[in-house]
């Protein structure tokens, strides 16, 4: 598991990868900032990963947790990764088909 790698959540939606290299660049070479981003609009989804060179700069850079930026407080986190689904994707939703909810679909009357 990479140690050097944070999450940063709860920013704001206007920031930019030059603002968090600025602050996170004091604790040490950064490797890598990635600001996620909404695929359809391009817009900020408010949180990013910061790659650090060495787990200690990382480790350091956990000082920012809590901290403000641009009017909102950051979270700052070891990153952890999200397991993987072998179903293909898709957010785990069964497709619309027929749904027939317990009845037959003829009615009696």
């Amino acid at each position: 598991m990479q140690q050097n790698k944070l999450f940063i959540g709860n920013l704001p939606f206007s920031v930019t990868e030059a603002e968090l290299e600025t602050a996170f660049g004091e604790y040490g070479e950064l490797d890598e900032i990635k600001v996620i981003t909404d695929r359809e609009t391009g817009r900020s989804r408010g949180f990013a990963f910061v790659t650090f060179n060495t787990q200690h700069a990382a480790e350091s850079a956990l000082a920012l947790d809590g901290q403000d930026m641009g009017g909102r407080q950051m979270r700052v986190n070891v990153a952890t990764e999200r397991p993987r689904h072998n179903n293909g994707g898709g957010g785990g939703r069964k497709p619309a088909g027929n749904k027939s909810y317990g009845n037959t679909g003829h009615r009696r009357y």
